[in-house]
């Protein structure tokens, strides 16, 4: 048996064969966890009506194992005798970072699992639409402060000093705030739309002489497609600072079209021009009836104008609805006899004696 109590690097050949056998004890360890995971606690699972505890065994397993694997690398150098204080530590913190950082990825993948399994169906639930945006962006938010944390207890654990860090942090913090101002304004505006829901995406909006539809309502700006198809970004902070329309939430949107029949036309024919556009009204189901009027509205310089105001219902495109009204006028009008004016002048000479 001397051979076992043969030194080398400051300890027995027995010592190190049996720092060996406990890793490799721990990594028999891990396979038999893994398969009691794998046929007995997921079968049990399965059976259940939840689908949170299978994501939840599933993102848990890999960590486990890991845990197992660096709990067992500890035990080992710390049975060796190492007299190297500066190695000691070396090889203690590859543990202590390695656990860190192992159980910081399981507490995401476990928030991760929540918000998918319990909080996304009930936001989706939920009548706002802006709910399903903001989920990401704090989800995302959530996770980044697990992180933050785990980098900070990994740091500390191997001997930096986190106090210094974050005074450094801080200090360049502030440089830093002073320069994105305008960025964190938008993301707090961001914030105040996700909350308030002045919009949501896919209602038209209009806002600082723009006019769309809300394609996406981002955390620090929105886009919305203008009526002639272009996308434009808009900073939030616009939408907090200035007034927001939202023409969708209106019960109707009202068209106002002034129509110059010519001067020939009779008190008949403005009568059966007023008849005509109320028969428009009856015969168009986008239009609400009850909320129109026309009427026969004034002398003007070179025509006789008939006023026409009728109400769109909030589902109808108001352009196409628009554009069908002008058509149905500007047929029956003309079927009718009845001409529209335009700029005329007329000369008189007269001979002068």
């Amino acid at each position: 048996m001397g051979f076992l109590k043969r030194i080398i690097l400051g300890n027995s050949i027995q010592d190190w064969a049996i720092a060996l056998g406990i890793i490799v004890g721990t990594f028999i360890a891990t396979k038999v966890v893994y398969w009691f995971i794998s046929n007995i606690i997921k079968k049990l699972t399965a059976k259940t009506k939840t689908n949170l505890d299978d994501v939840l065994i599933e993102k848990l397993e890999k960590p486990i194992r890991y845990s197992i694997l660096i709990f067992g690398y500890w035990v080992a150098i710390h049975y060796l005798n190492i007299s190297n204080s500066g190695l000691l530590s070396f090889l203690e913190g590859v543990a202590s970072v390695s656990l860190v950082l192992t159980l910081t990825s399981t507490a995401s993948k476990v928030f991760d699992a929540l918000v998918t399994e319990v909080v996304l169906p009930l936001v989706e639930k939920t009548e706002g639409g802006a709910d399903n945006y903001i989920l990401p962006v704090l989800s995302k938010a959530v996770k980044g402060i697990i992180w933050t944390f785990g980098v900070i207890i990994g740091l500390d654990n191997i001997g930096f000093d986190i106090t210094a860090m974050i005074a450094g942090l801080g200090i360049g913090g502030l440089a830093l705030a002073l320069a994105a101002q305008d960025s964190v304004k938008n993301i707090f505006a961001g914030i105040m739309i996700f909350v308030d829901k002045p919009f949501k995406v896919k209602e038209r909006i209009q806002i600082q002489g723009y006019d769309g539809t809300v394609e996406e309502v981002g955390l620090r700006s929105t886009r919305i497609r203008t009526l002639d198809g272009r996308i434009v970004t808009i900073p939030n902070s616009t939408f907090t600072d200035n007034s927001v329309v939202n023409v969708t939430s209106q019960p109707s949107l009202k068209i106002v079209l002034n129509l110059g029949l010519t001067y020939d036309t009779d008190e008949a024919g403005m009568q059966k021009g007023v008849d005509i556009l109320r028969q428009i009204v009856a015969d168009h189901s986008m239009i609400l009836e009850s909320d129109c009027s026309a009427g026969f509205k004034d002398f003007g310089d070179f025509s006789l104008g008939i006023l026409f105001v009728y109400y769109v219902k909030p589902d109808a495109h108001w352009l196409d609805s628009q554009n069908t009204i002008c058509k149905e006028v500007l047929k029956r009008f003309n079927a009718a006899g009845l001409d529209f004016a335009f700029p005329t002048q007329t000369l008189l000479n007269k001979t002068i004696a």
